[in-house]
């Protein structure tokens, strides 16, 4: 279902075509310049609509339906959606492309709400992180495998372009055959359902024992306890900064860059998907990596990465015309951003999110994260067009200060949490603070347990 973010990219011309004709078709008149663009922009910024709305049901039917159910009930949002897109060309509505795409999101959503969440609860400690790539992995293959797609010897004809956007089908009905014969997340079964066949682990019952009498919690009461108030505010900046980090501005800026150094027009969508397989070859590195460095390690080394990315960028856009040399070092440091964001934001954020909370207050936080997430995504997709023609080149000087900052909260205020239970890290945060306050009864009974 991700793939759909990016196939409607990459159909921006024929699907415009599409709308002209159709709308000359039903009232014998070209449709104006403003409401082309209207309608263009309804349909991309649908899917981050989508995606909001999936977040806010995701969390609640991981816990009525379970992490697997969830997963495997949210398919019929991405089979619905490339039925609808795919349909749309042959019955002239792009109303129906206005509907998949927001049903696309709504997929994207919950997936990306449930699964790292899914992934986190069922991997042993020790290859937690490594599981929790996975999310970030596949996302990767998703986008070039969406690249390799659209590319003109493919689905990349305009022909094609409805046959394109319905491939969001294919990981659906993947997951349909091959989830079932996966277990359900044995920390729900055991810790939310009370079935405890073949789950009692010791740090599963641990954390259960700590945990009687209290229910999921809702995004409302994790945002008003104060026991929680670090990690509340951790996820919600690294959630913010995923977005906001300027790796969509980078890709914004390929094609001009690409351009810039001498490659040819109708060669530049397959340094596209150079781009995209360079993100995809680090979020696997980051996998292998995630267990022996650690996360923090990892995130703040991504972002410290990112940021001087940032300055030579700058500087290799304002002195283009210097020498021959500089295109060269831009297309250098386009590739270097990407794979910093690969190392380590482009995946561990989704393994903290999971780490830094406990079984009763895990949905919340992935709403409240997935929240702050999509809204980032909304609002850096309505804000940058003004960003780039208010600074140009120097907007990377906005992506700078957001990324020295995250990478600076991170090396200041997160703790590492490799290798550690879900108790372990609740109790290493709240001891690195000296909360001096007293604790609500969920909190304290946890720190008490796990000092013994």
């Amino acid at each position: 279902g991700i793939n759909g973010a990016y196939l409607g990219i990459i159909c921006l011309y024929y699907v415009q075509d599409f709308i002209n004709s159709t709308w000359m078709q039903r009232y014998q008149s070209n449709i104006s310049e403003n409401g082309l663009t209207l309608l263009w922009s309804t349909i991309v910024s649908i899917f981050t609509l989508g995606g909001l709305v999936g977040v806010s049901i995701g969390s609640t039917l991981s816990v009525k339906l379970g992490r697997r159910g969830t997963l495997l009930t949210n398919n019929c949002f991405s089979v619905m959606a490339a039925l609808l897109m795919g349909l749309s060309a042959f019955a002239g509505s792009f109303e129906l492309l206005i509907i998949g795409r927001l049903l696309c999101g709504i997929n994207a959503g919950v997936a990306l709400c449930v699964e790292p969440m899914y992934l986190g609860e069922i991997a042993p400690t020790a290859l937690r992180g490594a599981m929790g790539m996975g999310t970030s992995i596949f996302l990767t293959v998703g986008i070039v495998s969406g690249q390799v797609m659209g590319l003109e010897e493919i689905l990349g004809r305009e022909e094609y372009w409805p046959f394109l956007l319905a491939t969001t089908c294919i990981p659906a009905f993947l997951q349909l055959l091959f989830l079932p014969w996966f277990p359900e997340s044995p920390r729900y079964l055991f810790i939310d359902r009370g079935n405890d066949e073949g789950c009692a682990l010791k740090d599963i019952q641990a954390e259960k024992n700590n945990l009687v009498g209290f229910k999921a919690r809702k995004p409302w009461e994790l945002l008003a306890d104060r026991s929680v108030r670090w990690q509340v505010i951790t996820i919600i900046l690294l959630n913010a900064a995923q977005q906001l980090n300027g790796v969509n501005a980078m890709y914004f800026y390929t094609q001009y860059v690409f351009q810039q150094s001498g490659i040819p027009t109708d060669k530049i969508p397959y340094a596209t998907v150079g781009t995209g397989a360079c993100e995809c070859l680090t979020a696997l590195t980051c996998g292998l990596l995630v267990e022996c460095l650690g996360r923090k390690v990892l995130i703040a080394g991504g972002y410290i990465l990112m940021s001087v990315c940032c300055i030579l960028f700058t500087l290799t856009l304002a002195l283009q015309h210097v020498s021959p040399v500089f295109p060269y070092l831009s297309v250098a440091c386009v590739f270097a951003f990407v794979l910093s964001f690969g190392l380590g934001p482009g995946g561990v954020t989704n393994i903290l999110t999971t780490e830094l909370f406990t079984q009763t207050s895990r949905p919340a936080a992935f709403m409240i994260a997935g929240s702050v997430n999509w809204l980032s995504f909304f609002f850096i997709g309505l804000v940058f067009p003004f960003i780039v023609i208010g600074l140009q080149h120097y907007c990377f000087l906005v992506f700078f200060v957001v990324c020295s900052t995250v990478a600076i909260y991170i090396l200041a205020a997160i703790p590492e949490t490799k290798n550690k239970s879900f108790l372990e890290i609740q109790n290493e945060f709240q001891s690195s603070k000296k909360k001096t306050d007293v604790l609500p009864d969920e909190a304290e009974a946890l720190l008490v347990s796990t000092s013994l």
